[in-house]
């Protein structure tokens, strides 16, 4: 890495699908219970893996500008269009909403909110995330999350890994980048923050894809800091 010494921050910033809630158990859960009263079956491991392996294939191409800004509800809304045919499944529209707003209900990773109050105690929070700030906000409300502010590439109009998304963050938080933290479970969010001169903590999630899934691993040294979970960063960051 090119960063700096390592220093604590003062202001840190989250990555959140994967890295704060789990997305695909809540979709399997949820899928399954839909399913159960549906009398439908359906592998629902396989359709959250689907579902969120069209989500960077959708931002790129408001990347590249081969589509208009929208933000991530719309995309998820497009990519589930397309998944309900190639799973064979007939949803009325209000079924469809409901669906599309399973994002917004994610649920939290155990070690997550004792982890953040921790911190909240000593650093400035927020998100930093590719989901617009309504579906964040109804995350947060939900499950409890202790954030100090919601902050989204929607408000930037770029998505990650833009630089545009993370100078934004410290920009809006009045940190700077070398006293903005960006945490995230996944290693291409911490190089683009790092590149942009943002301190990384590496946080772990091995099970983010399901047991033997294809989660990020770093080791001492890859980033400013390195922890097994939300706790053991906060342990690090000294709360």
């Amino acid at each position: 890495m090119t960063s700096p010494p390592f220093e604590f921050p003062k202001a840190i910033v989250f990555d959140v699908f994967g890295t704060v809630v789990d997305w695909r158990g809540t979709i399997i859960e949820e899928g399954t219970a839909w399913g159960k009263a549906k009398g439908v079956e359906v592998d629902w491991g396989r359709f959250a893996d689907r579902w969120r392996a069209g989500y960077r294939p959708a931002m790129d191409k408001v990347r590249r500008g081969e589509l208009a800004w929208a933000k991530l509800d719309v995309l998820y809304r497009m990519i589930l269009d397309d998944l309900l045919g190639e799973f064979q499944l007939a949803l009325s529209a209000e079924e469809k909403d409901r669906w599309n707003r399973v994002w917004h209900r994610l649920r939290p990773w155990p070690d997550s909110v004792p982890g953040l109050i921790r911190l909240k105690r000593k650093y400035v929070i927020a998100t930093l995330s590719n989901g617009n700030v309504s579906l964040l906000t109804d995350m947060a409300k939900r499950a409890g999350l202790p954030w100090d502010a919601i902050l989204s590439a929607e408000l930037a109009g770029h998505y990650k890994p833009d630089r545009e998304v993370y100078l934004m963050a410290a920009d809006l938080l009045g940190a700077g980048p070398q006293q903005t933290m960006m945490v995230a479970a996944h290693r291409s969010d911490l190089e683009a923050a790092d590149a942009c001169g943002l301190r990384t903590g590496f946080v772990s999630r091995p099970d983010e894809y399901g047991p033997g899934g294809r989660a990020d691993k770093a080791t001492g040294g890859d980033f400013d800091v390195v922890a097994s979970d939300v706790l053991d960063l906060a342990s690090q960051l000294g709360t």
